[in-house]
């Protein structure tokens, strides 16, 4: 497909269409965690594993890419890595504590976290207009995903380890931006994923996690965390960091509470209130303000 061939600039319909497919492939991460029994470092460990494994046949043609970074190259890339494996040790940790509602809409501060990070990193400004946006999107995302908030008994845990996955993965994205001037999509992929994964295996080796004894249903959830919200949304977002500022794409992903709305009414048949329904109005309007005026 013409979006893997990293020569090729993309008009900015094409990139809003990416846009659009990763947000609905990270939207059904939600609905595979809740469908599952693992624990969040056993999940994310297999969904990185695996997703790797998918990507061995282009890895390969591109390897000697590794020989040309230097140390400070290899230590930014184990930071990205580490702080990938800390977003979804936090933030899949969280649905054991709180609400998918509540966990969903602290994970929308994402963008701030990465507007801040970029403003300071990158000395870049978001313009009134654009900044907006952003905010009208975070409030929608807010309102869809906070229609339900759980609150009371250990609730408040989950919301620290959503909020603090939500930081993680923002810096996470804006190292991704420096780095994916001078990596192609699939080794900075692979090479995170590695990091993040084996980050993940260490914590389920000290808190003496079960990895090989689970039943076929469990593999089968392993599968598609590893095809769905991870080949066709993390390794898409990373195909478009090159030609898509972080900010824009956590901004984006705000999308991703109104798709995990829609698909657990459709999958798990819960309820989707006015109020979520005002939400999901308000991000998708928020969303394609902010990707309009943002430069």
């Amino acid at each position: 497909m013409g979006i893997w061939n990293e020569s090729k600039r993309m008009t900015a319909p094409e990139k809003t269409l990416w846009l659009f497919v990763g947000v609905t492939a990270v939207s059904f991460s939600a609905i595979f965690i809740k469908w599952s029994e693992a624990p969040a470092g056993v999940l994310g460990m297999y969904r990185l594993f695996i997703a790797m494994a998918f990507m061995i046949p282009w890895v390969w043609r591109r390897k000697k890419e590794w020989g040309n970074l230097t140390g400070r190259d290899w230590g930014w890339l184990f930071l990205s890595g580490l702080f990938l494996g800390l977003h979804f040790w936090g933030w899949i940790s969280s649905f054991r504590y709180t609400s998918v509602a509540s966990s969903m809409v602290l994970l929308s501060t994402g963008p701030l976290f990465a507007a801040w990070g970029a403003r300071v990193v990158f000395r870049r400004n978001i313009g009134r207009m654009a900044l907006f946006g952003m905010m009208l999107a975070v409030t929608g995302s807010a309102l869809v995903a906070g229609a339900d908030l759980q609150v009371g008994g250990t609730a408040w845990i989950g919301d620290l380890l959503s909020l603090f996955g939500a930081f993680a993965v923002s810096v996470h994205m804006l190292i991704g931006e420096r780095l994916r001037e001078k990596l192609s999509t699939s080794i900075y992929s692979f090479s995170v994923f590695g990091v993040a994964g084996l980050f993940l295996a260490g914590m389920n080796a000290w808190q003496e996690m079960p990895l090989f004894t689970w039943p076929a249903r469990e593999w089968g959830i392993f599968f598609l965390l590893a095809l769905v919200p991870t080949v066709f949304g993390h390794v898409l977002f990373n195909r478009l960091l090159r030609q898509v500022d972080a900010v824009t794409i956590q901004t984006a992903v705000l999308g991703e509470p109104v798709g995990a709305i829609l698909l657990a009414f459709w999958l798990l048949g819960e309820p989707v209130t006015p109020v979520q329904i005002l939400g999901c109005m308000l991000t998708v309007g928020g969303i394609a303000w902010y990707l309009r005026r943002s430069s």
